[in-house]
């Protein structure tokens, strides 16, 4: 992904929270009110779906995501890469079936409808092999740029938190 991806994607993610936001508490005030809009509720945890997988690539990306890495990080250089390519293979594989079966669950709901909204369900079911193939992709990258790193510099190129900065690990 370019940077303009990137921006596009960080932008998207913020736009959907705060019409989440917005939805929600528009209900809410309607509600109060003695009329509420029942279709927000359903277009808001549709929304919620879409953002949780965009929000999880870009901790991804960002390698944001908890993880224990105990051990890995005592690794030397080389090993600890070739550790977590095989580690991004895994995952990789995992979401690609994840993406294969969430195209099947879109499919069979394409004429179902969610909840009072009459918002074709498969809207909600498609974040999730989209999700997957943004994740990937995103680990494909990660592996690729860590692995061709690897071929010029013998030193892992891992970020770990240390007194609150990042900054990268050297053995």
């Amino acid at each position: 992904m370019t940077g303009t991806l990137y921006k596009a994607e960080a932008l998207l993610a913020n736009v959907l929270l705060a019409v989440i936001v917005f939805l929600v508490f528009g209900a809410g005030i309607t509600r109060w009110f003695g009329y509420p809009l029942v279709w927000s509720v359903d277009l808001a945890q549709l929304l919620f779906v879409w953002v949780s997988f965009l929000g999880a690539d870009m901790a991804l990306r960002k390698r944001a995501h908890i993880g224990i890495d105990y051990l890995v990080r005592r690794l030397p250089g080389r090993p600890r890469v070739l550790l977590d390519a095989l580690l991004a293979a895994v995952c990789v594989a995992f979401l690609g079936i994840m993406a294969v079966l969430g195209y099947r669950l879109t499919m069979l709901n394409l004429e179902r409808l969610y909840g009072d909204s009459g918002i074709p369900y498969a809207l909600v079911t498609i974040a999730v092999p989209a999700g997957c193939v943004m994740l990937a992709s995103t680990l494909i990258g990660q592996a690729w740029t860590s692995l061709s790193r690897l071929r010029t510099e013998a030193r892992p190129i891992f970020v770990a938190e240390s007194r609150g900065e990042i900054e990268e690990m050297v053995p």
